[in-house]
């Protein structure tokens, strides 16, 4: 797809292309094309600077002089009147260290590369028998509804020690918090009750604690409820809502191109080719916002202390210079064999996302067990009738009807 550059503030959250689904809006395209920087205002009428150069956002997300703290009174948001809401319980992504420090640390060691080795034989089980129901006695479901929500939302629940039984509530409720369309009043009573379920939880765990994350925080003495829960709606929410997107988006693109499919199946190759499919969709299109706390020189621009910045994740991982490797292959397709291993769709810096190593895990499992189970497998409806999430900070597909 091709547009012709602009130079006029861009609207965050733009809206995405019919045309190029997959892809990030055409806003943010359009001004990469033209700067690394460019102005952009937000929905309540602020301006702030919108970042879409690889180094760029590499600098931003890495560097101290940016503070993630959404306490910060000019700290951008992108939905009116929000602040006060999620001010009054951030989770340690919303907080500079050393307050991130101490939090994250808390749960650093269940998302280790080790322990989620450990935890594969689990997923793949999980796997195995969301396909054996998805499959049984049928040749058509929705891969969304019946495969790539439950996986994800079944493994953090295990490993958080949150009932499955509950998934419908905590499912519905992440929506709400992630639709940049919901009110104040909707995102109000949503975090309310998400909150209220984990405080509840997590004191029932503190008089019988089980081998789960919730269990282990709850019994710690510096921690408060309030800080087990907003850990908790953080892993909860990220921990299923990211990784079921990835799985819905990676199938839709990869059935339009089937004769790359065959990547899936070689081992030394797969890990390879699903860096290259969290490159390419980076389902972060909203990017990730900062706020500037002294002046910095940047992409040929001052952004001046106050500033509010958006690290846009998804133009960054399309960065030629970055991933075109020396033959400069387009960054707007996908190509499995590609180099993507310095992608930040899972940000970058000291708050990149800490469940990283499960996310791949799952998709790696996902992704091979579903093509090589039904190999078949084609879409249900045709490529206009597919639905996607253009209205939540996460982007994702609403539904994909399959058959095989």
């Amino acid at each position: 797809m091709t547009s012709t550059p602009t130079t006029r503030a861009v609207p965050i959250p733009a809206p995405h292309s019919s045309g190029c689904p997959f892809g990030p809006p055409p806003a943010y395209t359009d001004a990469a094309a033209t700067a690394p920087l460019t102005r952009a205002h937000l929905p309540g009428g602020e301006s702030c600077w919108l970042a879409t150069g690889y180094a760029e956002v590499r600098t931003i997300l890495s560097d101290r002089r940016f503070s993630s703290d959404v306490r910060h009174p000019t700290f951008p948001l992108l939905v009116p009147g929000r602040r006060e809401l999620i001010a009054a319980n951030p989770s340690f992504l919303r907080l500079d260290d050393p307050e991130h420090a101490r939090l994250r640390r808390m749960v650093t060691g269940d998302f280790l590369v080790k322990r989620v080795a450990a935890l594969r034989p689990g997923i793949q089980r999980i796997v195995d028998e969301a396909l054996d129901a998805m499959t049984a006695g049928r040749t058509e479901a929705d891969l969304v509804a019946e495969f790539a929500l439950p996986v994800p939302s079944l493994v953090i629940c295990l490993l958080l020690g949150v009932p499955y039984d509950d998934r419908d509530r905590f499912q519905a409720l992440s929506r709400t918090l992630l639709n940049n369309k919901s009110t104040l009043e909707q995102l109000t009573a949503a975090q309310d009750e998400i909150l209220d379920y984990l405080r509840d939880l997590a004191a029932r765990k503190r008089a019988r604690p089980e081998d789960d994350i919730l269990s282990r925080l709850v019994v710690r003495d510096d921690l408060t409820l309030d800080d087990v829960a907003s850990t908790g709606v953080l892993l909860l929410v990220a921990g299923h809502e990211t990784t079921a997107n990835m799985i819905s988006l990676s199938t839709a693109l990869l059935l339009e191109q089937p004769e790359q499919i065959a990547r899936l199946a070689d081992p030394a190759a797969l890990p390879g080719a699903v860096e290259e499919l969290l490159r390419l969709l980076t389902i972060v299109h909203t990017g990730l916002p900062r706020v500037a706390l002294e002046d910095v020189e940047l992409g040929g621009e001052t952004i001046r202390a106050g500033e509010g910045v958006i690290a846009m994740l998804s133009t960054a991982n399309r960065d030629a210079e970055v991933f075109g490797g020396v033959d400069r292959r387009p960054t707007d397709e996908l190509d499995l064999d590609r180099d993507a291993r310095r992608h930040m769709a899972f940000g970058f810096g000291v708050h990149q996302c800490l469940g990283q190593p499960l996310a791949r895990a799952e998709l790696q499992i996902a992704l091979e067990s579903l093509f090589r189970r039904l190999p078949g497998l084609r879409l249900a409806v045709t490529e206009g009738e597919r639905e996607f999430r253009t209205d939540s900070f996460i982007y994702g597909m609403r539904s994909l009807p399959v058959t095989w």
